[in-house]
This record gives C-alpha cells, sequence and structure tokens, in this order.
C-alpha cells in the first residue's frame, strides 16, 4: 500500500488525510525505520507494508469506533506506537497514554512525539498489571486499545481494569477470533466488561483476516485485579 492507495483506502472509509497529517505519517516511517536499526520495533521496513501492515491496521478501528466522541485512549503494548499513534494522528484532539514494558521503545516514543510535534501523549515504562492498581490510572480511561499483545482472555485482564466504567476495551486481533472470544468470557465477566460486538474484514490487497473486538466495560472491576504481574499469562481467567 502506497500513500496515494493509503489516502484513498481511508476516504473509503470516510476519513481524510490532510498534507499535514501525511507528511506526519512519512515522518513516523522514516523514524520507525532509522531506530530500527538500533533497536527492534518491527520486523516490517518496507514504505508499502508499514503503510498497510501498521498504519492502515492500526486506524481500522476507527471504521469500527467512533473515536471523535471520546477523550483519553490508553494503549497496552503499543510497541512502535500501535495502534494509539496513528489514529491519534489521525483523530488530534485524543489525549493517548501509552504503556509498554520496554523502556527502549518508551525512548522512541518520547522521541517520535516530538519530531511530529504531538501533543496530548504521555509514555509510561512498566506492566499493565502494575498500571491497573494504580490510582491515577486505574478505571480512569475512556477507552483501552491494544494490538497483537495477548490472546483474549490474558488481554482483557490487562485492559478492563484501565477502562472507566461506560468506556469501552478495543482489541485489535487477527485470524481465529471465533475460538479466542469463547476462552475469554469468562475473563470478560469477572472483569466488569461485556462484550458489544466483533467486525472481521480483511486488510486491502493481501486477504489477510482482521477483528476488531469492541467491548462496554459495565461493572467496576474488582479489586484483586489484575493479579500480579505475569499471572494473567500464565494462569488465565477461565
Amino acid at each position: 500500500m502506497n500513500q496515494q492507495q493509503f489516502v484513498t483506502a481511508l476516504a473509503e472509509q470516510g476519513l481524510e488525510v490532510s498534507e499535514h497529517q501525511l507528511q506526519q505519517f512519512r515522518r513516523y516511517y522514516e523514524l520507525l525505520v532509522e531506530w530500527n536499526e538500533k533497536m527492534n520495533l518491527t520486523a516490517i521496513t518496507d514504505e508499502e507494508g508499514v503503510y498497510l501492515k501498521h498504519f492502515y491496521d492500526s486506524i481500522t478501528a476507527a471504521f469500527y469506533f467512533d473515536f471523535t466522541q471520546v477523550e483519553t485512549v490508553c494503549d497496552v503494548g503499543a510497541g512502535a506506537g500501535f495502534p494509539s499513534l496513528p489514529i491519534k494522528i489521525m483523530f488530534p484532539h485524543l489525549k493517548v497514554t501509552i504503556i509498554d514494558s520496554l523502556n527502549k521503545r518508551i525512548g522512541f516514543l518520547n522521541m517520535l512525539a516530538t519530531e511530529l510535534e504531538l501533543e496530548g501523549v504521555a509514555f509510561h515504562h512498566g506492566r499493565a498489571e502494575e498500571f491497573g492498581k494504580n490510582k491515577q490510572f486505574r478505571e480512569h480511561f475512556d477507552v483501552v486499545t491494544a494490538r497483537a499483545v495477548a490472546r483474549m482472555s490474558v488481554l482483557a485482564e490487562y485492559c478492563l481494569p484501565l477502562a472507566k466504567v461506560g468506556g469501552q476495551f478495543v482489541a485489535l486481533k487477527a485470524a481465529k477470533l471465533g475460538e479466542e472470544l469463547e476462552e475469554g468470557a469468562t475473563a470478560l465477566k469477572v472483569l466488569g466488561g461485556n462484550l458489544r460486538e466483533s467486525f472481521q474484514f480483511e486488510l486491502p490487497g493481501e486477504e489477510s483476516e482482521r477483528n476488531i473486538v469492541i467491548v462496554d466495560k459495565k461493572r467496576l472491576t474488582p479489586g484483586k485485579y489484575p493479579r500480579k504481574a505475569g499471572t494473567p499469562a500464565k494462569d488465565p481467567l477461565g
């Protein structure tokens, strides 16, 4: 997917990309490739691959969830900034908080935000389980997002404690979602979530399956969750 195809594909979904936004994406790509030589940020470094599998893929969440109606977003395990920073570029009003367990990546994100002149962003080094217990972050965000982090039964325990009651957890998933949702049903219920809807589609040009899952935060998460760091992955709720 080249730049023009990226712009056209988003326009088909009702999302217009300004020249300033296009410049931000172009610089994002350049910095991603430059820093990837120093540290492992992504295995995808060709321009068409980055525009399709990182930028466009991140923004697909906005095809099914209206980010114009929310203000605060927390992205768990965002790595090089996906999906929240492409979404932030498209919806500049958003206040984005990223939590990532690797401090080197936080250094990259801080540099990236400065270079792209992104305002209203904050990057924190640590485990999602720790932030889910922190009063400053717990049940604080309108939306919590995650992409390619963990299976739903684990991901729910990372993300739902951070979403406010009345807010949402939006997960960007690849194939075989049905099995994950079955496994994760108990976790969603225990943690105060309720599956609203899931959407399946294919990335243009390569026909690889993608899914967007929207979970409503209906009730407060019980105080004992999230469990201590590492426990959700070793012993998923279910």
